[in-house]
């Protein structure tokens, strides 16, 4: 049974004339415990639709439902993690992982333990006590990552969160990812610009389209796990990245530049 069903959610911004579709009686079902990534060029509402996962919008038409309930309002079974970590350069990495136990008014001292077994996870417990300047790009989504995590939630929203590190910070965030996925088994919904990074995480890659945004194409990615670098010399890899970027080609309307150099 599906974990987050859409079912002909639309978005509009603005009315009469002025107004504009951003989606288009988008249907998605994901299962739970998967990892789905969303691909497609820049305005085909992408994080439009994980905006609308998370409560902070309401759609304009159809529904959201999570675990069978309908999204009304944000819910602390969702983590985020953005494109830029959002780190409080006032806070040390630990205070900044338990935010969100603040946030709720829970007991920290409950969470403590936990925050530190998940920077054992990323590899930083020893930064516990460090302010975000002083560490490097990856370091901060890291800890974002850790953020993310320190309800337990059962879903993980991610909205390109590793475009702005170098590639081969990017690629090293990838395998964290992939292990921390598969360690704790949450939902994902991945948003990304990068195809060949959707098709080594993936489950299964949506492709969305432009004017207005819609889902054209689904693609299962049946590649094993745990997947490594080598994977890219495996054809079915490069044939799946060839067969989605066409299908992006083909849904969208102009030329997206960020598009043609991933």
């Amino acid at each position: 049974m599906a974990q987050i069903e859409i079912t002909n959610v639309s978005k509009n911004f603005g009315f009469g004339n002025r107004a504009v579709v951003a989606l288009d009686r988008v249907n998605l079902q994901i299962e739970k415990g998967s990892f789905v990534s969303l691909c497609g060029p820049s305005g085909c509402g992408k994080s439009t639709l994980l905006t609308l996962m998370l409560g902070l919008q309401a759609p304009s038409g159809g529904e959201i439902r999570i675990n069978e309930q309908p999204v009304l309002s944000p819910d602390k079974s969702i983590g985020t993690v953005f494109q830029d970590a959002n780190l409080m350069p006032w806070r040390t990495v630990l205070s900044n992982i338990l935010y969100p136990v603040e946030l709720r008014r829970l007991p920290k001292a409950q969470f403590r333990e936990r925050a530190l077994e998940l920077l054992d996870l990323v590899g930083l417990r020893r930064f516990a006590d460090h302010y975000p300047a002083e560490l490097s790009g990856g370091m901060r989504q890291r800890v974002s990552i850790c953020r993310a995590l320190i309800l337990d939630p059962d879903i993980l929203l991610m909205d390109e969160p590793f475009s702005a590190l170098d590639a081969l910070t990017r690629d090293e965030m990838s395998l964290e990812l992939q292990r921390i996925w598969s360690l704790h088994g949450k939902t994902v919904v991945f948003v990304t610009h990068s195809i060949r990074e959707a098709v080594f995480l993936s489950d299964r890659v949506v492709v969305m389209g432009l004017a207005p945004g819609r889902i054209t194409e689904e693609f299962d990615i049946s590649l094993e796990r745990p997947r490594s670098a080598e994977i890219e010399t495996v054809d079915r890899f490069n044939t799946l990245i060839h067969d989605i970027r066409g299908s992006i080609a083909r849904g969208r309307i102009g030329v997206d530049v960020e598009m043609e150099r991933t």
